[in-house]
């Protein structure tokens, strides 16, 4: 069996072919956690032979990863906008297009000197870390009703150097009572009970995956009570699912939520919804 760098790839590449999106991304990632090295290292050393142990250990890697288990899983980690997070199978795996809701969050919030930001469904703290490594003198609230999830997020900023984080457990905006914000952000449950993307999600926390039989669900209860949380001119930022554009911007208009527009993602999808409370003339 060849155990170089070059022939492990190989091999790995062809496990995940079928299983997998990116096999040579992935297979690179796996490896390169296994051996400690940045991943660019290893096309430069491809013909270095990898112990048995190491070789061992990358292989039950991939095969939990021909398994369906996410790579960030496996590995611990996810970079996040220009952050590095732990993640676990207490919180979601944060994607590339999440970064959407935090620059479209940041360009509303830079002009403002010491904005409050509110961030419901914090999971791993990814969106609440990103906006206060970019916003210094922000304030940042992070809400959580998982206490697992609470405690990676807790060890995320901590890591990161961002302990002005403030982090509450409790469900969206129980937590904060009567207070007002500046910005209110959130990635909430938005998938149905019956979605079929669910069965390549099934490694992930199903409570921060669904949300009810319709998948809108709690995305109405958060519109429904940003209007007595967000300050005169403060804003609501949601991500969603492709299809829901129309009917979350819809539930914001009904709320009394002024402009809601619906942004696209990298992949040209409808997916950060933004509407704010009208300042009074």
């Amino acid at each position: 069996m060849d155990t170089r760098i070059d022939g492990l790839l190989l091999r790995a590449r062809r496990r995940l072919e079928g299983a997998s999106e990116s096999p040579a991304l992935d297979a690179e990632l796996l490896l390169a956690h296994t051996l400690g090295l940045p991943r660019m290292q290893l096309r430069t050393h491809g013909e270095r032979q990898v112990a048995p142990a190491d070789v061992a250990r990358f292989e039950s890697l991939v095969g939990r990863r021909a398994a369906g288990e996410p790579v960030a899983y496996l590995t611990g980690r996810r970079g996040f906008w220009t952050i590095d997070v732990a993640v676990g199978p207490a919180v979601l795996v944060p994607r590339p297009e999440t970064e959407r809701l935090v620059e479209a969050a940041l360009e509303r919030l830079r002009p403002l000197r010491e904005p409050a930001i509110l961030d419901l469904g914090t999971g791993s703290g990814a969106i609440a870390l990103a906006l206060a490594s970019e916003l210094p003198g922000a304030e940042v609230v992070a809400v959580e009703a998982s206490a697992a999830a609470l405690g990676v997020a807790r060890a995320n900023a901590a890591a990161a150097g961002l302990s002005s984080v403030v982090f509450l457990q409790g469900h969206w905006f129980e937590p904060v009572g009567k207070r007002r914000f500046d910005c209110i952000v959130a990635n909430p449950p938005y998938l149905a009970g019956s979605d079929p993307h669910l069965a390549s999600l099934a490694h992930e926390p199903e409570s921060a995956l669904v949300a009810g039989p319709t998948g809108l669900e709690s995305l109405k209860e958060i519109i429904g009570g940003a209007g007595d949380h967000l300050r005169e001119g403060g804003w609501l930022l949601l991500e969603h699912g492709a299809a829901q554009g129309a009917a979350v911007r819809g539930l914001c208009a009904s709320a009394g939520l002024g402009a809601p527009l619906t942004l696209t993602d990298l992949a040209g999808l409808e997916r950060v919804t933004v509407a704010h409370r009208a300042a009074r003339p």
